[in-house]
């Protein structure tokens, strides 16, 4: 069995001035950059479309494209962290989110609408994907593991509170006030990481085009490789329960926006506490098994949703909860996992995790968009295809030689 290095450290950390805490803070509101910007506005999307006068399918667009974007932007930014630095590509990054979401509030039009989120979706994509990053920077071996579930904690906690403000702002205002709030966010965070210190000490020193070549290098170790596309599957349930959340509770069981907003922060209670739940369990299991049964929990969770999920909202809402709990319980040892597998192009990495888990889930979203007479059934049945051909190539290619192991 490896030895735990000792050292919980690295010299970037020891540079910075913000504190563990201020770092860690920091680290979760760039996180949680994404959820922020789609889940704040969702208990809106219907209405949205009334008020475009256009159909379901053209405002899911703003989703859809927005997730894209988002994911494409991540190999763009990413990159460009390694051989720029970190702060510099950060603040670029920031400073075009915020300007975007000032876009979409002023937005006349669906089409104009849509042209703002591609914007905000790509300068967004700098934070998540700088943020995994930094984590690997600043922070080594468990060390490194504690801080992946704190951070995904407290990201999952903007899933909770981005509906409840949605519809609270709605109360006051038009969702052109969601848009102008993100923008604020933005300021914030843009603000905040004028106070980070740079964490990379080693940039890649290869030509602009060179430095967007790490993309296929990275991808040529097949360790990162195939852990990424198993790991990826976990997200698309999440992915098509964004798309389809508003549309079952206001339409399939006439739910008000306020009402969504409480059924949508029910379960997604269930990520906040997810991670602690996976310290708890790591305790005591390896992060085999732990990752093993979250794919059997997934595909139950689907079985039960097809199966029971259309009877009371509050019926569908347990059916689901145990698929997110899972979610976030695989979520630090996934991503432990596969930055154990490189150690050069990091920032590249982190942007291929984004990127893959985002494209991935995207599928799901697609899905819940088309003609479907009830969208309930087709949420199940991701969940299960997913549980079930994740858990089939974790079990057969996990332990395979190509694949750098953790420390116990």
């Amino acid at each position: 069995m490896q030895q735990e290095i000792p050292v919980q450290f690295t010299e970037a950390h020891n540079r910075q001035t913000l504190g563990d805490a201020g770092l860690l803070a920091l680290l979760a509101l760039l996180s949680a950059f994404i959820p922020l910007s789609t889940d704040m506005y969702l208990p809106a999307l219907p209405k949205m479309a009334e008020h475009f006068g256009v159909g379901t399918d053209l405002a899911n667009l703003t989703l859809i494209l927005f997730f894209i974007c988002y994911s494409f932007g991540t190999l763009f930014w990413g990159p460009l962290s390694d051989k720029y630095g970190r702060k510099p590509v950060l603040l670029w990054g920031v400073a075009f989110y915020v300007i975007a979401s000032v876009g979409c509030g002023l937005s006349a039009s669906i089409y104009q609408l849509i042209g703002f989120r591609i914007l905000q979706a790509t300068a967004g994509s700098a934070a998540p994907a700088i943020a995994t990053a930094l984590v690997k920077d600043l922070f080594i071996g468990r060390k490194r593991e504690r801080g992946l579930v704190l951070i995904q904690s407290m990201v999952m906690i903007a899933p909770i509170v981005a509906p409840l403000i949605g519809g609270v702002l709605l109360k006051y205002t038009s969702w052109h006030g969601v848009f102008f709030t993100l923008a604020g966010i933005g300021l914030l965070a843009l603000l905040w990481t004028l106070a980070l210190r740079e964490t990379l000490d080693t940039r890649y020193q290869g030509s602009l085009l060179q430095t967007w070549g790490q993309i296929g290098t990275v991808l040529k170790n097949p360790g990162f490789t195939v852990l990424l596309l198993i790991f990826s599957l976990v997200v698309t349930p999440l992915y098509a329960y964004l798309a389809a959340s508003s549309y079952i509770y206001t339409r399939e069981f006439h739910l008000s926006e306020q009402q969504f907003s409480y059924f949508f922060a029910l379960n997604a209670t269930c990520a906040v506490v997810a991670p602690f739940c996976y310290l708890r369990l790591s305790r005591h299991l390896r992060s085999h098994v732990i990752i093993t049964a979250c794919f059997a929990v997934i595909a139950v969770s689907g079985v039960l949703i097809c199966g029971v999920g259309y009877l009371r909202p509050w019926v569908l809402a347990l059916c689901i909860m145990p698929a997110t709990l899972t979610m976030g319980v695989i979520r630090p040892p996934s991503t432990h996992l596969l930055l154990e597998q490189e150690h050069q192009a990091v920032g590249t990495a982190s942007s291929l995790i984004i990127c893959a888990m985002s494209i991935i889930g995207c599928f799901g979203m697609m899905l819940m968009s088309c003609n479907w007479r009830t969208i309930i059934l087709p949420l199940g049945s991701v969940h299960l295809i997913a549980g079930l051909i994740g858990g089939i190539l974790w079990l057969a290619l996990a332990h395979r030689p190509f694949i750098k192991q953790l420390p116990e």
